[in-house]
């Protein structure tokens, strides 16, 4: 069993999950994915937000996966040892098998709990970032057994459901390189799906290679060399207690500059800027501050990867929103000038403070030879500057607001099961209405 203070934090990482989904219902992804999930049925059904009639449970994840992912809003883990990625795209995962099988509110959030500290154990044992393979590689391995443990798998089943997951579906870093396409934000929609097929594999009897990570060829060998596996990540507390929040849509280790660029922005005059020296640590610098893309940005989903760009739109407008990422911000050629001001380097003293702390320095020169200067450790909704359960409801409520008053309203109105939901004997009553909402 598990602490009300666990439940609590699982259910707000559900209400984030559903924000962020909403207010991506009518991107292109999310089209894409409701478009293919109409055309399956199933006997494990379940809803697609914004789609009216159900699809299998394997397509819901996929579709509503997108959803969480798209604004690059959701949430963030770092382990100790700095391997990361974002846990509630496991989400949809156990609300979709949850929905399929009447499961119980307090069972979903069981077992997106367990989905955590699955996702937490690979990411700071199995190192793939360094080794060129994608985040979507632990993360198909933790839908795998969120769905095994809805189902009821016993130890050999999950066994199998996890070698049926692993095995066929590697991705390659690729998908997080240079320029970035729609995948960027579906990557780990596919590993949803794929995971949660492998389980259902599983449950009809069908058995994976039984070396699936130490075996000859196996994972450990040729994809994240050799590890040790240890559950619970930290016997004192949950991985789900150690998530950190996206108070801004852009990636996660942006979220310290752009905190600092818009108290800066109160000490200087855009004509008067010379020079913008941004001082961060290694996976800072190498994901959204090192590739000359970054510079030029011309989909969002290399936009919302961009210190360059963020940076530049936060002194230009004031703030980074949903709006900074429309087609027409993203490819104004009145920011390339002051992007172009923006350098960005690693500082081999905040790579060793990483993760512990997110330090990013900012210097402003000004034409003047005067600089500005500002750094930080622990942005806004970090685990050890976290929002209120009230700043959590305010986010939501600005991304469903978008919908209009009919789609705010069943919106608000699920939010309101979600914070109570382990009191709920089946988890279908939140997630039937998310399918009458309006999209395109």
């Amino acid at each position: 069993m598990v602490s009300p203070a666990v439940l609590r934090q699982a259910k707000r990482r559900l209400v984030d999950s559903l924000g962020c989904a909403i207010g991506a219902i009518d991107s292109q992804p999310a089209r894409i994915g409701r478009s293919l999930a109409r055309g399956v049925t199933g006997e494990l059904s379940a809803t697609v937000i914004g789609s009216p009639k159900p699809t299998t449970a394997e397509m819901a994840a996929f579709a509503n996966t997108i959803m969480v992912r798209y604004l690059d809003y959701n949430d963030m883990y770092f382990s100790p040892v700095g391997g990361g990625g974002h846990p509630s795209d496991l989400i949809p995962t156990a609300l979709a098998m949850g929905q399929a099988l009447r499961s119980s509110g307090a069972e979903v959030l069981l077992a997106i709990v367990a989905g955590y500290e699955v996702l937490g154990a690979l990411a700071g044992t199995a190192r793939i970032r360094e080794r060129g393979w994608d985040q979507g590689l632990n993360a198909v391995v933790a839908a795998a057994m969120i769905a095994g443990k809805l189902f009821g798998l016993d130890r050999d089943q999950l066994g199998h459901a996890v070698a049926l997951a692993v095995t066929p579906h590697v991705p390659t870093r690729q998908t997080r390189v240079g320029a970035l396409s729609m995948w960027k934000g579906c990557a780990t929609a596919g590993a949803a799906r794929n995971g949660m097929f492998a389980a259902l594999l599983a449950r009809e009897g069908m058995t994976g290679p039984p070396g699936a990570f130490d075996g000859f060829d196996g994972i450990k060998q040729l994809v994240t060399g050799p590890f040790e596996l240890a559950l619970p990540v930290d016997p004192g507390s949950f991985v789900i207690e150690r998530i950190h929040t996206k108070y801004r849509p852009a990636e996660y280790n942006a979220q310290g500059p752009l905190d600092l660029i818009l108290r800066l922005r109160e000490q200087v005059a855009l004509d008067d800027i010379e020079r913008i020296d941004v001082a961060t640590y290694w996976l800072a610098y190498s994901e959204i501050g090192m590739e000359r893309e970054k510079w030029d940005p011309r989909t969002r989903e290399t936009a919302d990867h961009s210190i360059p760009y963020l940076l530049a739109v936060a002194l230009v407008d004031g703030a980074v929103d949903l709006r900074s990422f429309a087609p027409e911000r993203i490819l104004d050629p009145a920011l390339r000038p002051l992007m172009e001001r923006i350098h960005v380097a690693e500082d081999k003293d905040h790579s060793r403070r990483f993760p512990e702390e997110l330090c990013c320095r900012i210097s402003i020169r000004l034409r003047s030879g005067r600089t500005v200067s500002d750094e930080i450790a622990h942005p806004r909704g970090h685990a050890r500057n976290p929002l209120s359960d009230e700043e959590l409801d305010r986010k939501f409520d600005v991304l469903v607001e978008t919908r209009g008053p009919a789609d705010a309203a069943i919106c608000r109105a699920v939010r309101a099961t979600l914070w109570e939901l382990e009191r709920v004997p089946d988890v279908s009553v939140a997630l039937e209405p998310l399918g009458a909402l309006r999209a395109l």
